[in-house]
């Protein structure tokens, strides 16, 4: 298919199915597959993945909605279609400094621990299927994790490698690099997964897993419970870190931007119960605990696989599956700045993506090292601040609550009020190509009302 372009020469997805690729792409990620499960299990499981679901249509869904709109409507960088749409509407041009939040604190700044969780899935899959796991014990498992975690050089250059692939890929282009990507990525993710889910019903306890997914307890639901599915709900659909701007800047007029909206948001939403399906019930056939928080996947998954039928295989595709999700993403993540580094500085493509990557490298190195040999430094620790969310306020542990605890919140609070208050409603209702009422009056309540109340909770919350 060729590629079209818009007026000004900027590249366009060749088809509706390029884009919903790309942009489910972008949703499914590490925070479905490595963080949703952990945090059903942390959380009760079935009445937190009810009360995920149901904020994924409520907030998630407005806020990509709005993104989409905003981005196709300027056709530029997420901080250029900001500050147009703006000033269209006769508001402060500096509204852009919203899309400058979104696409250096959150896009870049996300990446650059992103890609270090990455670099892990990287050297595990090698440690899959060179049979590292073959009858490992729980506590050799958790030797293996924290070695890992010691050898700062060899985080490092894992680190790296996924940010050349993540270069490499947008380099390339959107029809060359992007679309590619996705389109032989996204199905794989999804074969891969349905694999591990046939696996997990044949070898694990999968009546148990699919009660503790689908049969919720509501004597579990609890404010912390609520606070924790609004916010895997934010995290899970890559809202308030620029890229849907970006993604939305490269979709023709006849593609439907609600009905899209709808379909990544489901998609995302069954990727993640899928990933549920697939590890919960290795969990519970194999005595383990679901409740085993962000090491649920490298520290007792590899004993699970260690104990079962054809497990090298197994462990090895499982571990794969996490790094296609995770390139999915990253390259979304990249995106955003290297598209405002061409559009303001002039630069070209390659020029910018291996800057824009530099960026989140160096500072993603931080990161590598708050695990070893910044282990016991607390940059924060002058303000009385050595814990962060229960965890020691590293390098890493910071950037993480900066991003998740502070920028999602208050970018897609700000994507909320800006769509639903600065920006004319006419200019959305007609970029969304809705009569008046029905759906458009739908999501103009959630967006100017419902979204804004949710995530000043999450917000508040967050900081608290």
């Amino acid at each position: 298919m060729a590629i079209s372009t818009s007026g000004g020469g900027q590249e366009n997805w060749s088809s509706r199915a390029a884009f919903i690729f790309a942009a489910v792409g972008s949703a499914v990620g590490l925070g479905n597959i490595w963080r949703f499960p952990y945090i059903a299990g942390e959380n009760g499981g079935g009445a937190f993945v009810l009360i995920y679901i149901f904020f994924v249509f409520l907030i998630g869904w407005p806020v990509l909605v709005s993104e989409l709109a905003i981005g196709r409507y300027a056709g530029k960088s997420p901080i250029g279609s900001v500050e147009k749409i703006a000033v269209d509407s006769g508001k402060s041009a500096n509204w852009k400094w919203l899309g400058f939040l979104g696409t250096f604190a959150g896009g870049l700044a996300l990446l650059s621990y992103y890609s270090v969780i990455a670099g892990w899935v990287m050297a595990y899959v090698i440690k899959a299927l060179t049979g590292t796991f073959v009858g490992i014990t729980a506590p050799e498992a958790q030797a293996e994790l924290a070695n890992h975690y010691a050898n700062g050089p060899m985080m490092a250059f894992w680190h790296l490698a996924f940010i050349c692939l993540t270069i490499f890929i947008v380099g390339k282009g959107i029809k060359g690099g992007l679309e590619k990507a996705v389109l032989y990525l996204m199905p794989m993710l999804f074969v891969i997964l349905l694999v591990l889910v046939g696996y997990s019903m044949a070898v694990g306890n999968f009546q148990q897993g699919l009660a503790y997914l689908f049969a919720p307890d509501f004597s579990k639901i609890t404010a912390g419970v609520v606070i924790a599915a609004l916010g895997q709900a934010l995290f899970s659909l890559s809202v308030a870190v620029g890229t849907m701007f970006a993604y939305g800047a490269y979709l023709s007029k006849d593609i439907s931007i609600t009905k899209s909206a709808g379909i990544i948001a489901a998609a995302d939403t069954g990727v993640a119960l899928l990933a549920g399906l697939a590890i919960f019930p290795l969990v519970f056939a194999f005595g383990l605990q679901p409740n085993s928080g962000p090491g649920l996947l490298f520290e007792t998954l590899p004993v699970a696989f260690a104990q079962m039928p054809g497990g090298i295989l197994f462990g090895t595709l499982f571990f794969v599956l996490l790094g296609v999700a995770a390139i999915t993403s990253s390259i979304s993540l990249l995106e955003p700045a290297v598209s405002y580094f061409g559009e303001k500085l002039g630069m070209g493509r390659w020029v910018a993506a291996i800057i824009a990557g530099g960026i989140a490298f160096t500072i993603g190195l931080l990161s590598v090292f708050s695990f070893n040999d910044w282990a016991e430094f607390y940059p924060l620790a002058f303000l009385g601040l050595s814990e962060l969310a229960g965890s020691p306020a590293t390098f890493y542990q910071i950037n993480d609550f900066f991003v998740s605890n502070i920028v999602l919140p208050i970018g897609g609070l700000f994507v909320a009020l800006f769509a639903g208050w600065a920006v004319s409603s006419e200019t959305i209702r007609k970029e969304l190509d809705l009569p008046e009422g029905g759906l458009f009056a739908f999501w103009r309540v959630l967006i100017r009302f419902i979204c804004p109340a949710a995530l000043v909770v999450i917000l508040v919350s967050g900081l608290s």
